[in-house]
């Protein structure tokens, strides 16, 4: 156990990745996760989108929770001003990576913790610079045949087999996976919610 958990909190997200990176830190929380509509608006800014995400999937678990703190996180795949969500179909999948291959894209999370009776809130944004190597479609038909692809940002998982897809990366790793986890504890401990497990 690194840290402990001093207030209990909830986290509103489904993804195994975020439930386990807070795990293994020896947190102890609940999940609590409710369906959105994660359609970006109209020339919306990439970096706003993840924000509004991560406060609108915070604020409808805060409703049901009021008394709680509430954690939430939304991942974005960026390229240019483009925000690229989880593909439709396989095809999808295969015209996402062609798309970002060989080529820098920014990986753009939003966090937000909320206790709706203390009326307080915290949001903040990470982003982080991923270049992919250069591959051909026959690879990308490949890749995507592994079924990695279909429940992800961007159509791969950094994490997973897609690794390969990924020459470099500048800035949190964590970030990619999909919860910048260095910022999220800051957060966690700046409002007095965990606390490292030896004092």
């Amino acid at each position: 156990m690194i840290y402990r958990t001093l207030k209990p909190f909830v986290l509103a997200s489904n993804s195994p990745r975020r439930k386990d990176f807070l795990t293994d830190l020896g947190l102890d929380f609940r999940i609590e996760a409710r369906e959105i509509d994660e359609s970006p608006l109209t020339a919306e800014d990439p970096t706003l989108y993840v924000e509004r995400m991560a406060k609108r999937k915070a604020s409808v678990v805060a409703d049901l929770f009021p008394g709680e703190y509430v954690v939430a996180a939304d991942t974005a795949v960026c390229l240019g001003e483009t925000i690229l969500g989880k593909p439709a179909d396989e095809q999808d999948a295969v015209e996402m990576l062609l798309a970002l291959s060989g080529r820098s894209h920014v990986v753009r999370s939003g966090i937000c913790l909320l206790n709706r009776q203390l009326n307080r809130e915290v949001v903040l944004s990470v982003a982080t610079d991923v270049h992919f190597v250069e591959f051909d479609a026959a690879v990308a038909r490949s890749y995507v045949k592994t079924g990695e692809s279909l429940d992800k940002a961007g159509a791969y998982g950094i994490q997973g087999s897609g690794a390969f897809l990924v020459g470099r990366v500048s800035g949190s790793y964590t970030n990619v996976v999909g919860l910048p986890l260095a910022e999220t504890i800051n957060v966690l401990k700046n409002e007095k919610i965990i606390d490292s497990s030896i004092n």
